[in-house]
């Protein structure tokens, strides 16, 4: 059953401040290596900002889809991944199916989220506490997110079915110099791109 909307913005956010948390504490480099971002992750964002979502070129359900299958070996290492993906759920979502990606060398995390218990109206809700701004990826309406006195992490949601969003968090874990936040909400676009093509090419 769909949580109710403000509970459910509640869990969001204490799965981000977790999320933070855990990123803030793994140190498994060693030392801080110099930021070594893919220079594509570090253009302009991909999509011109709207006022209105447009409408959804298709349906894409989520249910049932392993994301750590959404990018292959090749894609990931465009993307500046090395080490291998880590499943996961994320209880924030209502236990939805993750995805957890890593680039040792730039200190830079990702994380792919399907979820499948609420529309992506959840972070337009006068509840979600965060910045959004409308845009499109792959042709689909989405959200490039922020939070307040946040600068480490940006999300961006994409609404690809009626109750269901992908979600791609996209974060500095102590890169040196540290990442920009509009570098990492880009970042999270390129992903989330990639992504969303991978899932309408296996439809």
């Amino acid at each position: 059953m769909t949580e109710h909307r403000p509970a459910f913005a509640a869990r969001c956010a204490v799965g981000l401040i977790i999320v933070l948390i855990a990123a803030a504490c793994t140190d498994s480099g060693g030392g801080r290596a110099a930021h070594t971002n893919p220079p594509h992750l570090s253009a302009p964002l991909p999509s011109t900002p709207s006022a209105s979502p447009p409408p959804r070129p298709q349906e894409i359900s989520l249910v049932d889809v392993d994301p750590c299958t959404l990018l292959t070996e090749a894609q990931r290492s465009q993307l500046g991944f090395d080490r291998p993906p880590q499943p996961g759920v994320e209880d924030g979502f209502g236990d939805a199916a993750t995805c957890s990606l890593r680039n040792s060398q730039g200190r830079i995390g990702a994380r792919i989220a399907l979820v499948t218990v609420e529309g992506v109206g959840v972070w337009t809700d006068d509840t979600a506490q965060v910045d959004v701004e409308h845009v499109e990826v792959a042709d689909f309406p989405a959200l490039v997110v922020r939070t307040p006195m946040i600068d480490t992490v940006c999300n961006v949601e994409v609404d690809v079915a009626e109750g269901q969003f992908l979600d791609v968090l996209y974060r500095d874990d102590g890169a040196q110099p540290p990442t920009p936040l509009d570098q990492l909400c880009a970042g999270a676009q390129r992903i989330a791109e990639v992504t969303i093509t991978s899932l309408t090419a296996a439809r």
